[in-house]
């Protein structure tokens, strides 16, 4: 049953990139209508790179959330021989280093600086960190194996997500960039799920 789980879960997760994929490319600006194609054009681009501060807090800093889950997520193998936590962390990275390639290519179109990997993640006027886990928090998840290995990591990884889904909450509220707001449900959605499963595999 498990595993059905899991592979449902994995089957949303990808589903919710796709459709946040699929959705940039369908923005445009109504108020354009009616103008000459040249200014209609110039509206349209001005529409898809409209963004915000938030917009680039979100993606400055979802970058090296994103990467540590990554990480996390790398260390699965050779770890444990749960299917349910291998299956999970394929899951996981499958969704997130698009998602990262897209933050920075946003990134670049805005003209903004790239996402410092050393980042102090209470800059999004929050102190808690946003799940991100400290050296020493990583270097005991790496020490861990078999059952120690697979609580630990469904431990920190449902912390992870709650950050992950505390900031998307930020940029869904405060946003401008459509794309980044699509990204912002997708990110909600597929991390609550995957969050509900962990909590079930924790017992």
């Amino acid at each position: 049953m498990r595993k059905t789980l899991v592979a449902s879960l994995a089957a949303a997760t990808v589903s919710a990139f796709l459709l946040a994929g699929c959705s940039s490319d369908t923005s445009s600006d109504s108020s354009s209508e009616g103008t000459s194609s040249a200014s209609s054009s110039s509206a349209s681009d001005s529409s898809s790179a409209e963004f915000n501060d938030a917009d680039v807090m979100f993606a400055q800093m979802m970058y090296p959330h994103h990467a540590q889950a990554v990480e996390m997520a790398a260390m699965v193998e050779g770890s444990t021989e749960n299917s349910d936590v291998v299956a999970l962390a394929s899951a996981i990275e499958a969704a997130q280093q698009p998602e990262m390639d897209r933050m920075t290519a946003w990134l670049t179109e805005w003209g903004q600086p790239m996402p410092d990997m050393n980042m102090d993640m209470g800059g999004m006027d929050h102190s808690s960190g946003m799940g991100m886990m400290t050296q020493q928090d990583m270097d005991a998840l790496s020490a861990a194996t078999g059952a120690e290995f697979d609580r630990q990591w469904l431990t920190m990884m449902i912390e992870h997500h709650e950050g992950a889904i505390e900031m998307a909450n930020i940029e869904i509220a405060d946003g401008s960039n459509p794309d980044a707001q699509e990204m912002a449900r997708a990110i909600v959605a597929s991390q609550q799920q995957e969050i509900d499963t962990m909590r079930t595999l924790l017992g």
